[in-house]
């Protein structure tokens, strides 16, 4: 079978992709061996963020005088439970490969492996294989899976991934949780809240690669939901004798029903046959057309990675965003057209470079775009000036929750007097980011930016306050 585009893996990255091309004519087929729509909306953003917010709605109802006073019982876990099954569809993607068919994107079933150039064999999960070739490109959009650490022992005590986390069907009376990131936060949070005792462990601090002080605060809170949480200690050894327990380099132990290890990410790359063409099974590095830079794409652009697989920025929306762009350079290049190369121009992925949103829903919520002031100085801004500014102590924050605790963070490139980055830590800023977004992937003079007059009473007049803060 012939296609124009084959995309290998349907996630939501892999799906962007195919759609954009299917939109410009040309005929695309799309292989996943699992669920159609893929990690994101089945085993991690979806069900996570299902599990974590009943838990922090009723917190957030709890912290407004009134409506406190109608919160009179505990969390229904087995409702949140349900209605995390309910948002996955009961890990059924029969939605997503209906939506394929009527946008008109074939769906092979089976694993996708590249065999050469333009060459991609399907091997179905009865082992029978078929082959299949594209006139144009193929995309590899396989994501990545959790990285398991060497730890002695680690084999034999099946430990929890973000997999186990987020599809749990019951509450483990313990866990314990090896790791500081946004996955071991999140799920801490999520899983204290229904009920589990949880440990968590990391040899640094909580979420290291933001600005300090979103850590503290999001591990502030873990301690007052009870999470025992131990900083600066690594794992030498685990076992299991019915729970598990976990050995650490201060010689402590801990033992729990269940061990989740959230330690970071390794690529999706095993046996998809990037060997067949000269790549190692590893991340793939691209260029801002998200085309592989591997020899066989110097004299007829033909192979692309988008998503996790190039490590460029391991979130969806990012991932969505390069397959947005990919899809419109492949129609483009199909077609004979120009591409628009500027630096944000229409086919190239720019913006996941040093522009990069994210949101970590813990409670409280810390959501960033752009540098830190750490990242700035290691990017070589020579010249910067951070603002902070307390959020509790803008009118909205006081009227949206008594007693609000946030904090807001800009970093600001003096020489040019425009942001690079944002933080904002506390309830419900998540809704804060887009606008900061926009400030930052706009370059927006901050002299333009006071005239952006911010809604009164609400959390967004922090805009204000930090402009203020930075002076005229």
């Amino acid at each position: 079978m012939s296609y124009d585009v084959i995309v290998i893996g349907a996630g939501p990255v892999g799906e962007n992709v195919a759609d954009r091309a299917a939109q410009g004519g040309l005929k695309v087929a799309i292989v996943e061996n699992e669920l159609v729509g893929g990690e994101c909306s089945f085993w991690a953003c979806m069900p996570s963020k299902a599990l974590l917010r009943s838990g922090i709605a009723m917190r957030a109802a709890q912290h407004v005088g009134g409506a406190a006073q109608a919160v009179t019982s505990g969390i229904g876990v087995q409702q949140v439970l349900d209605r995390r099954n309910w948002i996955v569809s009961d890990w059924s993607d029969k939605g997503g490969a209906e939506w394929l068919k009527g946008a008109g994107i074939a769906l092979e079933r089976g694993r996708g492996e590249i065999t050469g150039v333009k060459q991609v064999k399907v091997v179905a999960n009865d082992g029978s294989t078929r082959e299949i070739t594209a006139k144009h490109a193929v995309v590899v959009s396989t994501g990545s899976d959790p990285l398991i650490p060497d730890i002695p022992g680690i084999k034999d005590v099946k430990p929890w991934t973000s997999r186990d986390a987020t599809s749990a069907q019951k509450v483990p009376e313990s866990l314990v949780i090896v790791g500081g990131g946004v996955v071991a936060c999140e799920m801490a949070t999520a899983w204290r809240t229904l009920g589990s005792k949880v440990i968590v462990t990391a040899r640094g601090s909580l979420l290291s690669t933001v600005e300090p002080f979103a850590g503290e605060m999001v591990a502030e809170t873990l301690k007052e939901l009870g999470v025992d949480v131990r900083l600066g200690i690594s794992p030498v050894s685990v076992s299991r004798s019915g729970d598990v327990t976990v050995t650490f380099n201060d010689k402590s132990t801990v033992t729990a029903s269940e061990l989740l290890i959230a330690t970071g990410r390794i690529p999706r790359a095993k046996k998809i046959g990037l060997e067949s063409v000269g790549l190692k099974d590893s991340w793939i590095p691209v260029d801002e057309t998200l085309l592989a830079k591997h020899d066989t794409n110097k004299t007829d652009p033909w192979l692309y990675a988008t998503g996790d697989i190039n490590h460029r920025a391991l979130l969806t929306h990012q991932g969505k965003y390069q397959g947005r762009a990919a899809g419109d350079v492949i129609v483009a290049r199909a077609k004979g057209l120009k591409l628009s190369t500027e630096p944000w121009g229409w086919h190239v992925a720019t913006a996941d470079i040093q522009s990069v949103p994210q949101v970590i829903f813990t409670d409280p919520e810390v959501a960033v775009v752009g540098l830190s002031e750490a990242e700035a100085k290691k990017r070589g801004f020579k010249n910067i000036r951070a603002v902070e500014y307390e959020i509790g102590n803008v009118a909205g924050a006081y009227l949206h929750a008594d007693g609000y605790k946030g904090k807001a963070k800009a970093i600001v490139d003096e020489d040019r007097k425009v942001l690079l980055g944002a933080t904002f830590v506390g309830p419900d800023v998540s809704e804060l980011l887009q606008s900061a977004t926009i400030a930052v992937v706009g370059e927006v003079p901050l002299q333009r930016l006071w005239h952006a007059v911010p809604a009164y009473p609400t959390i967004s007049e922090i805009w204000l306050r930090l402009l203020e803060t930075y002076g005229r």
